[in-house]
């Protein structure tokens, strides 16, 4: 491996390692460029070149398996970093997408000075918030009743109605909670498998590494709409299954829907599961995003999904991971910084009363990234050793990876705006939205380049078959 930092080569050989890659492969890997990749306390670039080189490692590595050349794959840490802001640098008809973020979703300090974030880009999440604190619906209105209460107060509360917050903790807090020591427990990513199938053989090498698989993409938000993308950037015919009543964020939509197609199902309606189960018989991956259980109480767990489609890869994504008190309890990536310490130090970094995040969406990314390797490497070693296969990533877990990579002293570090970062930005052209430009893709694999075939779609665009 040729590499600028050493410490993003560390981290690549782990995820490589704890995906079951073979060891001769990072011989093909340049990693370019070092810290301090943005402007913030912790080490995003580094959390960035490792994550999406690893995955563009196994797209090269999976191409091979099939036939195709052994190639390099470059990525810089630079453009990895972009990409981990991909959202913030999508522009429609030359101007930027609409802010996403609701009048009463953010930060609040309580009546006993400790602060607590409420999430509510969604309607469903704001409309709660506001009937159960019986306020008016706005900041004032849930200022006035956080003045009243302690923070702990106020996440129990919120928590106990299936409310996404959190309150703000130190890092020394989160460490001794007993989430954080369930999450300890577990590897980053966890990639195992689930039950006996043959080896399925990979479909002969084409033009790109992952042409001719199948993937169901049930996710929302950055996370998981991440890793479909990324599985679309190397070739994939990636599905997303959405449905007519579910909100969608638009301006992550159209920034991760690119390369996919989109369709609707309902799974309140036992057909239209039974459907879902239909086109899961055909996948070569399953990806979800909803909370423990909630999918296995319809069918759908990864234990179904073994059973209808012997050999799947099933890649599921949670807030909190898997085990451990917290495992059912809802969050995002900025609900994750919050409780886990990382908004904490941000603050006390800038002599802040409160929280200052990190300067982009990097657990949801680096959650992102790890589920498209997960996905990657178990459809090879099902190639190679049979069985189903369960990948499992948290946007916690993630979190915590970030903080083991220690801090910088970079809060002043040039920012990267989109004029600073013109050469990694493409045109995608015609969309449904708008003549789209957006960052391209950071993994450079010398012998299959990675592109998304289509114009981001809207939800809903395509019938619920494969091509």
């Amino acid at each position: 491996m040729k590499t600028d930092s050493t410490a993003a080569a560390g981290e690549l050989e782990r995820l490589w390692d704890l995906a079951g890659g073979a060891a001769d492969a990072l011989d093909r890997v340049v990693l370019t460029g070092d810290e301090p990749a943005l402007p913030g306390l912790y080490k995003v670039g580094v959390q960035a070149q490792a994550a999406i080189a690893a995955t563009g490692l196994a797209a090269a590595e999976l191409h091979r398996a099939r036939g195709g050349p052994a190639q390099d794959v470059a990525v810089s840490m630079r453009h990895a970093a972009a990409a981990f802001r991909s959202e913030q640098y999508v522009r429609l008809d030359g101007k930027p997408t609409r802010d996403f973020f609701d009048s009463i979703h953010g930060f609040y300090k309580c009546g006993d000075g400790g602060w607590v974030q409420v999430h509510a880009n969604y309607p469903a999440h704001r409309m709660a918030v506001a009937e159960l604190l019986h306020c008016a619906y706005s900041r004032e209105g849930v200022q006035r009743v956080f003045d009243g209460m302690a923070a702990q107060a106020v996440e129990d509360l919120l928590a106990a109605n299936r409310l996404p917050v959190g309150r703000m903790r130190s890092e020394d807090e989160w460490a001794a909670h007993p989430q954080a020591a369930a999450l300890d427990a577990q590897p980053v990513l966890i990639l195992e498998k689930i039950g006996e199938a043959p080896p399925r053989p990979l479909p002969p090498v084409g033009a790109r590494p992952l042409e001719g698989l199948r993937v169901l993409d049930l996710t929302k938000v950055i996370a998981g709409p991440v890793c479909g993308r990324t599985l679309a950037e190397h070739g994939a015919d990636v599905l997303q299954v959405t449905a007519a009543h579910l909100a969608h964020v638009m301006p992550l939509v159209i920034d991760a829907n690119r390369g996919k197609r989109s369709a609707y199902l309902d799974l309140r309606k036992a057909d239209q599961v039974e459907r879902l189960k239909a086109l899961a018989a055909d996948a070569d991956v399953f990806a979800q995003g909803y909370r423990p259980g909630t999918l296995a109480a319809r069918g759908l767990g990864p234990e179904h999904l073994a059973a209808i489609r012997p050999g799947i890869v099933y890649v599921s994504l949670s807030a909190f991971g898997h085990q451990g008190p917290w495992a059912a309890r809802r969050g995002f990536d900025s609900i994750v910084q919050t409780c886990s310490g990382i908004g904490h130090a941000g603050g006390v970094a800038v002599g802040k009363d409160g929280m200052k995040h990190l300067p982009c969406q990097a657990l949801d990314h680096a959650s992102g990234y790890l589920m498209a390797l997960g996905a990657i490497m178990g459809r090879l070693r099902q190639a190679q050793e049979g069985g189903s296969w369960l990948a499992r990533v948290s946007l916690a877990r993630t979190g915590r990876w970030l903080q083991s990579l220690g801090k910088q002293d970079a809060m002043g570090a040039d920012d990267m705006t989109l004029a600073a970062i013109g050469d990694l930005i493409e045109d995608y052209g015609a969309t449904a939205f708008g003549h789209m430009t957006g960052v391209k893709p950071a993994a450079e694999l010398s012998a299959t380049p990675g592109h998304w075939a289509t114009p981001t779609v809207p939800p809903g665009a395509h019938a619920p078959e494969w091509r």
